[in-house]
């Protein structure tokens, strides 16, 4: 019984695994997982962090050991002066430097990492946009295949049963050979065009698994994709926008730095430890010494006005291309909008078309068992109804293609 029990539980698992394993989501989270451009951005985010606690280190003070020794010797007069030289020093010293910043350099320097730290995080939501897009066009390409196949199939069946029906029609004398050879070639053509398919199939889910990550040859059968249209965001929320305004941001904190650049700069110094020359008394020369620096910019040819000028010229390409975008999104949106209405009155009139070609296969399959149906006819209303449902699922594909490329623009 707990055998039994236990081999009950096992297949209850795997099927639970292989029905996570053939939907859309589990791509999605696989693909992310693998995708070595997303890595590559956290880790950009990450270093950034580091670059603001090294900035915040770099202003405290400073503290280094030096140490250097020199000796020039002097034989029989031939060597370097010694007023110059001292002949032999030595110095060991430590020394501390403290560079004074002001709050508003430091923040604006502070700044300019945050900046690009959310340049780069909105980058790679971007890039998970584009990934989650590419895997969902994918997916929903071998999801067709898919359906193509099945479809394929379900003529075959079709196809097969109508033969077993004409077969015996034919031997009764009620249709002729040549009336039997005709469906036959119709229906030989169907299961070529059912072995294409499946082939179709394979490449696009070993396609789908390439652009994924996953390294395996298994075909499984994928699940219906659950796609609905998504709300899309007010263009001012969006991170397809976001990136103009960080871009404006971090152009307003250039010019800050530029600024900052050439206000006064100054730095207070500290060192002690034993400086000697070996001359006097070499024991007593142990002491400190402390001092300041002090830069003021006063002409460096116009290159503050230069630098404003590239500034000035990056905001004017950046609005450009702001205003462009924005015309091509809204344009974008619009049409697919109106493409997937057009797309679902379509689908309404092929499933009424779809109805009446059902009914005439009907019609014609009672027919058929009289012998008042010419083989031509059957083929006419199977082909067109072949056509018909051929369509419907190319339609439908299509359909969620485009609520894929609408849904793109939803974060």
């Amino acid at each position: 019984m707990k055998l039994l029990f236990s081999i009950i539980l096992s297949l209850f698992g795997c099927a639970a695994a292989f029905a996570q394993t053939n939907t859309l989501d589990h791509f999605l989270e696989t693909a992310k997982g693998n995708s070595p451009l997303l890595k590559d951005l956290r880790n950009q985010v990450a270093s950034n962090q580091v670059d603001s606690l090294r900035l915040r280190a770099g202003l405290k003070p400073q503290v280094n050991l030096n140490s250097g020794g020199l000796y020039a010797p002097v034989v029989s007069g031939y060597g370097y002066a010694s007023a110059i030289t001292n002949e032999h020093t030595f110095n060991a010293l430590v020394g501390v430097n403290q560079t004074i910043v002001g709050k508003k350099n430091v923040d604006a320097q502070l700044q300019a990492i945050t900046l690009q730290s959310q340049s780069v995080s909105n980058t790679a939501k971007i890039s998970e946009q584009d990934l989650k897009k590419a895997i969902t066009t994918q997916y929903i390409t071998a999801y067709g295949s898919l359906q193509q196949q099945k479809f394929n199939q379900e003529v075959v069946t079709l196809l097969n049963q109508e033969d077993t029906l004409l077969r015996k029609l034919t031997r009764s004398n009620v249709y002729r050979q040549s009336d039997y050879l005709t469906f036959l070639v119709t229906l030989k053509q169907q299961q070529l065009t059912l072995l294409q398919s499946r082939l179709q199939y394979k490449n696009d889910f070993s396609t789908l698994n390439y652009l994924a990550g996953v390294a395996d040859t298994t075909i499984i059968e994928l699940q219906e994709p659950k796609i609905e249209r998504a709300m899309l965001p007010d263009p001012g929320t969006s991170i397809f926008f976001r990136q103009y305004r960080l871009d404006s941001l971090k152009l307003v904190n250039s010019r800050q730095l530029v600024d900052f650049s050439y206000k006064p700069k100054a730095s207070i110094l500290a060192d002690g430890g034993y400086n000697s020359d070996f001359m006097g008394q070499a024991y007593k020369n142990f002491g400190v010494s402390a001092g300041f620096s002090f830069t003021l910019p006063l002409y460096d040819g116009g290159q503050r006005k230069m630098q404003y000028r590239k500034l000035s010229l990056e905001e004017e390409t950046r609005q450009n291309y702001k205003a462009f975008f924005d015309a091509q999104y809204r344009q974008q949106i619009a049409q697919l909008k109106q493409q997937i209405k057009d797309t679902e009155t379509l689908l309404q009139q092929i499933d009424e078309q779809i109805k009446y070609s059902e009914g005439l296969i009907k019609v014609d399959t009672k027919l058929l068992q009289t012998g008042d149906l010419r083989i031509a006819d059957l083929i006419l209303a199977i082909s067109n109804y072949f056509t018909v449902k051929n369509l419907r699922a190319t339609t439908n594909i299509n359909k969620l293609q485009l609520i894929n490329q609408l849904n793109y623009w939803n974060r």
